[in-house]
């Protein structure tokens, strides 16, 4: 192998090369009158900075602009601390927080990449977070004159964090220069946790192809929070409000999707924490999916839905100019009625029609008064006494028809003994028997019909008030949820039932079926070709058991509170107020009174006659 020697050539040429080098450094050092020229220069530039920048907006960050155009440059970014105390931190995120609301977002993508409730806990005493480990962002597609697809996921924005009063002012921009660039603005006020959102280019119509879409893609993946996830899930929901009022939900048990005209905000909630984006002036169109992850119940599964929405935005005058708002918190009606004329109180499942009003405007505001005075668990039982007072006078309508059934059965046994072989003259002969006694069959219905409003809007109230949440009673640890006094071992289930005893549904259960043996029981007689409605009263409250085990403590408690009260009160119609010798001289008085009958009941004899006259031909 040839030995490899450097000879005197090459050690020459290499220590001329360096010489000149050395010869051109200081050639082109800069003179002293040159610097002094350069220093005075920066010093009238900071002055005209200082000019420009009052005390209450003053930016905390000089991180170098980003090449929009070069989505790989990553800039360095340097923490500053400004004289309001806020920080930019280095590294990836930057933090706006105030007293109720934290959020971090990401200086890629320009996206929150955390959001964290400070005063709210989980089941398992974690905090509450709706944004948190890549489980939600939000970008922007946008096409270029030169046909490329940009994505601001992919872009470099550079954070400026300032102080407007009492509000802090985040700005995030993805610059081709320095005044041309597209900007995330959020701006944050004290103890709210509704965030402006600004979205605008400035300068980019050279840049932007307005005869293509931009289009804001917003995707979620809703965190559990609950001990149960499949109750939660019930009421985790894609919300939204479009069309100059209009209120409508994709489905909560499986997967859905839409498109709809003039969207104004769109709920992504979780039970009792919503993620809402909004807009003042609505978008033209929005396509809106939700896709149901929970199977089964389970202890350990973390999400619920994956929520998408694809929302237009316009180009005006080759500039993007949108402003939204972000709003990360409780599904409460106290702090969504601050935004009235967003309407983001409406995103709450109160229930609809008339049940719903019920629920909001009277038994939300009701609940709300008395828990401020009694503990949550009293409140309840309270507002339950006062309801059932409420509706006592129907009680006292529907016992007082049930008594005079009681009264009639003698001789209803008797037609139906005389025509046992013909239904057809036994059902006109009661009939016209009910008639004359001036007694109505449906007459117990109607009062059992006036109170469905008020039995729905409560079965709404308890699951969805967060005013219940995590609001202890007796062994119930959670009003909002169901209580536990035994949990099965981990992987052993009842079907329909769960994994765990509820002792309330119980309690529950059992006061139904008393109230039933009082109401019904007496009265169910047993035909052939009938359902027997024994076994049926015997039914419902072990039915009721297993529906209420997976639901709200304070509906079970709710239910065990009312039917007991509702059985003292009969206790007391039956043995001090209705008298069964006095109904029975009413009705044989009213027997001997001519009747006149009413078009309807005309009707239904001659139907009758001509249908048994039918059938003897």
């Amino acid at each position: 192998m040839e030995e490899k020697k450097l000879d005197v050539k090459s050690i020459i040429g290499f220590v001329l090369i360096f010489g000149i080098l050395i010869f051109m450094f200081y050639q082109n050092k800069p003179t002293p009158e040159e610097l002094e020229a350069q220093k005075a220069k920066q010093e009238q530039m900071d002055a005209a900075a200082a000019e420009e920048s009052s005390p209450e907006d003053i930016v905390i960050d000089d991180t170098p602009a980003v090449n929009l155009n070069d989505s790989t440059a990553v800039a360095g970014y340097k923490s500053q601390i400004g004289a309001f105390g806020f920080t930019t931190p280095k590294g990836g995120t930057t933090v706006l927080e105030n007293d109720v609301l934290y959020l971090e977002i990401s200086n890629k993508g320009g996206h929150v990449v955390e959001a964290k409730m400070k005063n709210f806990v989980t089941y398992d005493s974690v905090p509450v977070y709706l944004v948190k480990d890549g489980n939600s962002a939000y970008s922007i597609d946008f096409s270029t004159t030169d046909n490329r697809v940009l994505n601001t996921k992919d872009l470099f924005f550079e954070p400026t964090l300032t102080k407007s009063g009492d509000n802090q002012v985040l700005s995030m921009k993805a610059k081709t220069s320095n005044n041309q660039f597209l900007e995330y603005r959020y701006e944050m006020k004290p103890g709210e946790y509704l965030v402006d959102f600004t979205v605008r280019t400035q300068r980019l119509d050279r840049i932007l192809n307005s005869s293509k879409p931009v289009t804001l893609d917003w995707k979620m993946k809703g965190i559990r929070h609950s001990k149960s996830i499949e109750y939660e899930n019930r009421y985790t929901r894609l919300t939204y409000h479009h069309e100059d009022g209009k209120l409508s939900k994709l489905s909560a048990g499986g997967d859905d999707e839409e498109t709809e005209e003039d969207i104004k905000w769109i709920s992504y909630r979780q039970h009792f924490f919503s993620s809402i984006l909004g807009t003042d002036e609505p978008f033209k169109t929005g396509e809106l999916k939700s896709q149901d992850l929970v199977e089964e119940e389970s202890r350990t599964f973390g999400f619920t839905k994956n929520y998408a929405s694809k929302l237009p935005l316009e180009i005006k005058g080759g500039e993007i100019a949108k402003n939204l708002y972000l709003y990360y918190g409780p599904t409460d009606l106290e702090v969504l009625s601050q935004y009235k004329e967003a309407g983001l109180a409406d995103s709450i499942p109160f229930g609809w029609g008339i049940f719903g009003w019920i629920n909001r405007y009277v038994f939300t505001p009701f609940y709300g008064f008395l828990s401020t005075y009694f503990p949550y668990g009293i409140a309840i039982i309270i507002m339950t006494i006062l309801v059932r007072l409420a509706m006592s006078p129907v009680t006292y309508k529907s016992y007082l028809s049930q008594a005079k059934m009681k009264v009639l059965r003698p001789e209803i046994n008797e037609l139906n003994e005389k025509y046992k072989d013909n239904a057809m003259k036994k059902q006109q002969e009661t009939m016209k028997l009910y008639g004359k006694a001036g007694v109505s069959p449906m007459s117990g219905c109607v009062p059992a019909f006036l109170q469905m409003p008020i039995f729905y809007a409560l079965f709404m109230f308890f699951p969805t008030s967060f005013a219940l949440r995590q609001k202890s009673f007796l062994w119930a640890d959670d009003l909002s949820s169901f209580d536990t006094i035994y949990q099965f071992p981990e992987g052993f289930s009842i079907p329909f039932y769960g994994d765990h005893v509820s002792l309330f549904p119980i309690l529950a259960s059992i006061a139904i079926f008393f109230y039933m043996m009082m109401t019904t029981g007496q009265n169910m007689p047993t035909q052939p070709g009938m359902p027997n409605m024994k076994f049926i009263m015997y039914l419902m409250p072990f039915m009721m058991l297993f529906f209420f085990n997976n639901y709200a403590s304070g509906l079970s408690l709710y239910y065990f509170i009312s039917n007991l009260i509702t059985i003292g009160i009969m206790l007391v119609i039956k043995n001090f107020i209705l008298d069964n010798d006095k109904i029975h001289a009413q009705i044989q008085e009213n027997k001997k009174k001519p009747k006149k009958e009413n078009k309807f009941q005309r009707k239904m004899r001659e139907m009758m006659e001509q249908a048994e006259a039918q059938k003897k031909k």
